[in-house]
């Protein structure tokens, strides 16, 4: 049974497991605490960056021989495989530790096991320890692993009548620069952002983070404020993108997805993937896409699109969580913030469960994620 010590360790290591989001792709992010042998704290620490040491590791330096005989707390089980880093089972037993509380444990086959390893060798552990929150922390990498795909979140912005657009096509600004800089904050944590032909035509947006600060993380394009840059992924099935769009611009890594019938195209300043085109429906094969992304690494992504490609999505069920930026504004015409979902009827609809609704200068940002289904009951025999 964890103790009250552990368990507010275990929050602190939630909360440091936070400071790598947009960091550490295609690995977790990962708190951890040392307790001393007094059940005080000797050290703690995060995985910060791909390729660099683990959460466990910067702990027990941060503790030294403090970590004798005391507790390592970690927010996800530690890893018992050598890559381009040691495994941490072996970590924490070199350092004497007697006792490991760790939240959710690792889907990863590869680097699971760490759990049995160090009971093995007659370390104490304990699993599940305030294992919501950090899950939900680390919800993009547990999604890719248990499903072999990105994490999609889907981000809009709408007047409280739900329009993203007027009736003359403007949408600038709809929302006020407090959500447009949350958005910026969302695009640093993401591995890749998405929108498709139609927003390019019409907004010609950059899709690059601006506004931000980070460490950066290896294998990815940063700006001079050492943010990392997430991918910049454009939906132009038939290959219509004009050479001169700001996503081309080198600011960032770019990816121009076209149908596998679509004419020849050639673009400085980005790469082309030919895909399946949808099986029923306008565009590109969303899980195809996806699959592509998840093969390149691509744990996470904020899907930008306008109302078709969100719709798309959505009609594949292939969003995990909704945010949307509500401003009072009225508009009565203009585009909906969605359009065919493939939903016909109201028994159809995807009833989502509202997890934060916070206030942004005058606007509403709200957060949501799919109610999980209801069970069908058997049938009487």
């Amino acid at each position: 049974m964890a103790t009250t010590a552990e368990a507010e360790a275990m929050r602190r290591a939630i909360a440091l497991a936070a400071r790598g989001l947009g960091h550490t792709s295609p690995n977790p992010v990962v708190g951890c605490v040392i307790l001393d042998a007094d059940g005080r704290t000797a050290g703690e620490g995060w995985h910060q960056r791909a390729g660099g040491p683990h959460a466990e590791v910067h702990a027990l330096r941060a503790a030294g021989e403090r970590a004798r005989g005391g507790t390592a707390v970690v927010t996800l089980e530690p890893c018992n495989h050598t890559g381009r880093t040691g495994p941490c089972a072996q970590a924490l037993q070199d350092a004497g530790i007697v006792r490991v509380v760790y939240a959710v444990a690792d889907p990863n086959a590869k680097a699971a096991g760490g759990a049995a390893a160090l009971a093995a060798a007659g370390t104490a552990v304990e699993s599940g320890l305030l294992a919501d929150q950090a899950a939900a922390v680390n919800e993009a990498w547990l999604t890719s692993m248990r499903f072999g795909r990105p994490f999609v979140l889907w981000k809009y912005a709408a007047t409280l009548d739900g329009r993203s657009a007027a009736a003359d096509g403007t949408s600038r600004w709809i929302t006020s620069a407090e959500s447009r800089a949350d958005v910026h904050r969302l695009r640093a944590e993401s591995d890749a952002v998405v929108v498709g032909s139609g927003t390019l035509r019409a907004d010609d947006p950059h899709l690059a983070v601006r506004g931000a600060s980070g460490s950066g993380a290896s294998g990815a394009s940063s700006g001079s404020n050492g943010v990392r840059q997430p991918l910049r992924v454009v939906l132009d099935s038939k290959a219509t993108i004009a050479p001169d769009a700001r996503v081309l611009d080198g600011t960032a890594p770019t990816l121009i997805a076209v149908a596998e019938d679509a004419p020849a195209v050639r673009l400085a300043g980005a790469e082309t993937v030919r895909l399946p085109r949808a099986t029923s429906g306008p565009g590109l094969d969303i899980p195809a896409l996806l699959g592509e992304l998840h093969g390149r690494g691509i744990r996470s992504v904020l899907l930008e699109g306008g109302p078709t490609l969100a719709g798309a999505f959505l009609a594949a069920r292939a969003v995990d969580k909704v945010v949307g930026y509500l401003a009072p504004a009225l508009l009565g015409a203009g585009a909906p913030a969605l359009a065919d979902a493939g939903i016909t009827t109201i028994t159809q609809a995807l009833r989502l469960e509202l997890t934060d609704v916070t206030r942004l200068g005058p606007d509403l940002r709200i957060t949501a994620v799919p109610a999980p289904t209801a069970p069908v009951a058997p049938e009487e025999s």
